[in-house]
């Protein structure tokens, strides 16, 4: 179990990050869902002991990581958001020397690792190809790999999938929903569809603070009768901004298809949507920016 307390990060500058976030993550997948700014990375960043927060604490399991973080990284592997590599080294080269770094000392521990999680991420028969030549997504199943090495306990992905054909998007997430099954790994993303798919518990995330938190069908489940669907033609739609909160909007057959947030029909034409993840992240995107409006007000 991963349990951050009241965990706060304010920069230099005077940005603040993170905002009294508190969390707890069992194992298996854990979706933190956000826009691009919202403190996503920031957050990762401090589990992963590359910068220490200005307050709260964090624990996993027995590990209180701020005293201790040697203790959290032997048991953590870390894939950020911009991974780099030295392009020219093959997959298995760069693969056996990172088992090195890690403290795989035993030449023949490093090949019987090196040769396991090449093939787990299915990379085998391109092992002596230079990483240069991948693709994003065999860019980042070798990022996985790296992250795997020394069977961790936690495992922590930061937007895995951007820039990912659906094709390697569904190979990718297949490969982390097998490892989540026995550890505790993170998926840190602003796709809906990738925790939508994949966690059982789920967090959104918006200016640094925890918003919602839940597990996403239960999330769904609340929001049955408070999303509102209508097709409307293009002029109308700043009029539907007017006088409706709309959530999201979408092309249709040639109409703009426009969501919006109501707790009772908000006038004809309008049907219940049956919704999904999506309209509970906009929903609650929404409510979070409302109410920012309000206080600056």
């Amino acid at each position: 179990m991963l349990e951050l307390a009241n965990v706060t990060h304010v920069y230099p500058n005077g940005v603040r990050a993170l905002d009294d976030v508190s969390l707890s993550i069992p194992k298996g997948m854990f979706g933190l869902l956000g826009p691009n700014g919202a403190g996503k990375s920031t957050l990762m960043r401090t589990v992963a002991t590359l910068q220490t927060p200005t307050s709260g604490s964090i624990r996993f399991g027995e590990i209180d990581v701020l005293e201790n973080p040697e203790e959290l990284r032997k048991q953590l592997g870390y894939l950020p958001q911009d991974f780099g590599v030295y392009p020219r080294v093959s997959a298995y080269d760069m693969l056996d020397h990172m088992a090195v770094l890690k403290g795989v000392s035993s030449a023949s521990d490093r090949k019987d690792t090196v040769e396991t999680l090449l093939n787990q991420v299915n990379l085998w028969n391109v092992r002596k190809k230079a990483i240069a030549g991948f693709s994003g997504g065999m860019r980042q199943r070798f990022g996985i790999a790296q992250a795997l090495i020394g069977n961790p306990n936690l495992i922590i992905v930061d937007e895995p999938t951007a820039g990912l054909d659906p094709e390697e998007r569904n190979r990718f997430l297949n490969l982390l929903a097998e490892i989540g099954e026995n550890v505790v790994v993170i998926l840190s993303t602003h796709i809906v569809e990738d925790v939508a798919d994949l966690c059982p518990r789920m967090a959104v995330l918006i200016d640094g603070k925890i918003s919602l938190q839940g597990a996403p069908k239960d999330l769904i489940e609340k929001a049955r009768g408070t999303v509102w669907a209508k097709a409307i033609e293009r002029s109308e739609l700043e009029a539907m901004r007017q006088s409706h909160e709309v959530i999201s909007t979408r092309l249709f057959a040639g109409q703009t298809i426009v969501h919006v947030l109501a707790e009772s029909a908000p006038g004809a034409g309008f049907e219940p949507v049956d919704g999904g993840l999506e309209d509970v992240y906009f929903s609650t995107l929404a409510t979070a920016r409302r109410t920012t409006t309000d206080i600056a007000a």
